[in-house]
């Protein structure tokens, strides 16, 4: 590539990168309520797990899911005042229907990813997550639970644990899982008569004792739910 060329291109490359954080953080935030959305209010009890999620715009939910939001995280931060609640991947601030890849149903304001709770090495709570992505690092069934991962796969869904590829880094893989806060911040979604369902791996509903009947099995077609919380509204 010649130097000229090579000027071109990264001028051409600025001004496009210029373009789009201005489009991403100053005009789409203010018209996404024509579309029905919000982006998501990030304060210290609710947050973002990765900086992506806000750069792809993957942030935009329904002023009712915010209300959801912001009554969950209340609550979980009377329970655990040092504790956020940390979303994942929402939705697109534009247009029911448009796909919010890879997930089949994050297409129209009113789902929502969560990130589970967890606890370091020294058994104290974190805000922390295994992974960059915050997901692919799986809450394996035990021996005498039930592995839909298993089923699924032997009826050739082989999508179903896929996400183990798109960690983006698991540096915190040590991790482990606080049941009882995660089960906390579960009842706390649950408690909420908007909700309609929510989504996590059979054994681990059996495991923590969870019996609403808004936990549901979210099929073989999706992706294995041991590694976040997906929930929905009405």
């Amino acid at each position: 590539m010649s130097s000229r060329r090579k000027k071109s291109f990264i001028k051409r490359f600025s001004i496009f990168i210029l373009l789009y954080l201005t489009s991403t953080f100053l005009i789409i935030p203010n018209i996404s309520a024509f579309f029905g959305r919000v982006k998501i209010n990030d304060n210290y009890r609710l947050k973002a797990h990765n900086f992506i999620t806000k750069l792809c715009n993957r942030d935009y939910v329904t002023p009712e899911l915010q209300n959801v939001l912001t009554d969950v995280s209340l609550r979980v931060n009377k329970e655990y005042p040092k504790l956020k609640v940390i979303y994942l991947d929402a939705n697109f601030p534009f247009f029911d229907g448009f796909p919010l890849l890879p997930h089949l149903s994050h297409n129209d304001g009113k789902k929502i990813d969560l990130s589970f709770i967890y606890k370091d090495n020294q058994g104290n709570l974190t805000n922390s997550k295994p992974t960059n992505s915050g997901y692919g690092i799986f809450e394996e069934p035990k021996k005498h639970e039930i592995s839909k991962t298993k089923k699924c796969k032997e009826n050739g869904n082989w999508q179903y644990d896929f996400t183990k590829y798109f960690t983006f880094d698991n540096s915190h893989k040590n991790l482990k899982l606080s049941e009882k806060a995660t089960k906390t911040l579960i009842q706390k979604i649950l408690m909420n008569n908007n909700v309609s369902k929510l989504f996590i791996e059979p054994h681990l509903k059996t495991r923590m004792g969870l019996k609403d009947r808004r936990i549901r099995f979210h099929g073989c077609q999706a992706v294995r739910h041991d590694d976040h919380i997906h929930f929905q509204i009405k």
